[in-house]
């Protein structure tokens, strides 16, 4: 069923020794009209117009022990078995507006803190596409981070600064013109590197962008690099502009230390593409009995406009299970809501983590398609016989992932592949 224009719909995960209907009555008060009494001035009419409500409630399986310690259940010395439920509620649109944060706090807020629960998560928001129009949208995408680049017929090969952090300006620089002449499309800088005192971007972009210029001046081809500009909000907008001044097309954030609000305001202030770095994002989903999953946490932040959101990797060095992954990487390339009639709102999912060209065949079937990312850091820069081969062998085995081929098999013709095969596949 759609979604109502004026409704929104949160889905959650939760965990209680209580009966799991009354816990989403106190869900749907806590976070609309309500409190734990009925207060002065709550009328029938104020609840109608403004309560949530809840949709459903889904038992599924108890379990012996609590994910979660309550010291409300304690005092109170209720014991399990604890009941597992997924639950619906749907908000008033006009009890938040056009106002990301507070829709946040109110799909979420003190929910975490409920006593009644011992594990709580916020699975999933369900929007139409009338609610988020009220919203930014992304201004590149996946459409536009193709026409920037023109690449159109496979997946953007990326790379990561690497050290992480230390080189000085002159050093980055003379790095990306290695990483240009050997046919990257995109090159970011790392989370943990922004604004250092050896490498500040008033020096460091445009000492960079002089190289990438001279590059597309020379070939023709078009590199994107993504600045790391994650810094307080006044800051971020004289980043984004000094980058836009320099001939740059793309900024990048530390979305959960910036913020909802910060990220909004740099997407109204500025035409450049916005990459979606999700670092943190372990500490609000690691759990699977609390935080936020990512279809929740995409929503967010595609509504506050960001162009490329990070799904990490398949078979890389972090902990999501492949399923995690593929479902970020595809909930990416659906319009946000059900009832969109196109699909402009789409963004750009970017695998990184320990990719290389061994890896690409997974990223390429959980995809379904060539619309992502892929950032091998390692797998180009570690190459054996360096960083041009390690990017054509990514292109190599993509071209063995559209014939349908085996890599090994592929690799018998394509010396850089085979190269990458021997080296990382140890």
């Amino acid at each position: 069923m759609p979604v109502r224009d004026d409704r929104i719909e949160a889905n959650y995960l939760i965990e209680t020794p209580l009966e799991p209907a009354r816990i989403a009555a106190i869900m749907a008060g806590e976070q609309s009209c309500g409190t734990f009494v009925r207060v002065a001035g709550e009328t029938d009419e104020l609840r109608e117009r403004a309560a949530a409500e809840v949709l459903s409630v889904e038992e599924i399986e108890s379990v012996d022990a609590p994910s979660l310690t309550s010291a409300w259940l304690e005092r109170k010395g209720t014991q399990g078995p604890w009941r597992r439920a997924k639950v619906t509620v749907s908000f008033p649109v006009a009890n938040m507006g056009a106002n990301l944060p507070t829709l946040a706090a109110t799909v979420a807020g003190n929910l975490y803190d409920l006593g009644e629960v011992t594990g709580l998560r916020l699975l999933d928001i369900a929007i139409s596409q009338h609610y988020r129009a009220r919203f930014e949208m992304p201004l590149a995408g996946v459409s536009g981070t193709r026409k920037l680049l023109g690449v159109h017929d496979r997946p953007i090969f990326g790379t990561i600064i690497k050290p992480n952090v230390g080189l000085r300006s002159h050093e980055i620089a003379e790095l990306v013109a290695v990483l240009c002449e050997a046919g990257v499309d995109f090159i970011k800088d790392d989370e943990i590197c922004a604004n250092p005192d050896h490498a500040p971007l008033a020096e460091r972009v445009p000492a960079v962008m002089k190289v990438v210029r001279a590059h597309r001046d020379r070939t023709g081809k078009e590199v994107m690099v993504a600045f790391n500009i994650t810094d307080e909000t006044d800051a971020m907008r004289r980043h984004a502009e000094l980058v836009e001044r320099e001939g740059g097309l793309c900024v990048m954030a530390s979305l959960n230390w910036c913020g909802l609000s910060a990220m909004q305001t740099l997407r109204r202030a500025t035409p450049l593409a916005i990459h979606g770095h999700r670092n943190g994002f372990g500490a609000l989903s690691r759990h699977p009995l609390l935080g936020i999953g990512f279809d929740a946490y995409q929503a967010l932040y595609r509504l506050a406009g960001v162009d490329h959101m990070h799904v990490h990797g398949i078979g890389g060095k972090f902990s999501d299970q492949p399923a995690e992954v593929e479902a970020g990487a595809r909930r990416c390339l659906q319009p946000l809501a059900a009832d969109a009639a196109d699909s402009s709102d789409i963004v750009m999912p970017a695998f990184s983590s320990g990719q290389w060209a061994g890896t690409l065949p997974v990223t390429a079937q959980a995809t379904g398609s060539g619309d992502f990312m892929f950032m091998a850091g390692g797998g180009i820069l570690a190459h054996p016989d360096g960083p041009a081969a390690g990017v054509k062998s990514l292109r190599q085995a993509w071209e063995a992932v559209s014939e349908g081929r085996d890599l090994a098999e592929a690799a018998a013709a394509r010396p850089e592949l085979q190269a990458a095969l021997a080296f990382f596949g140890r």
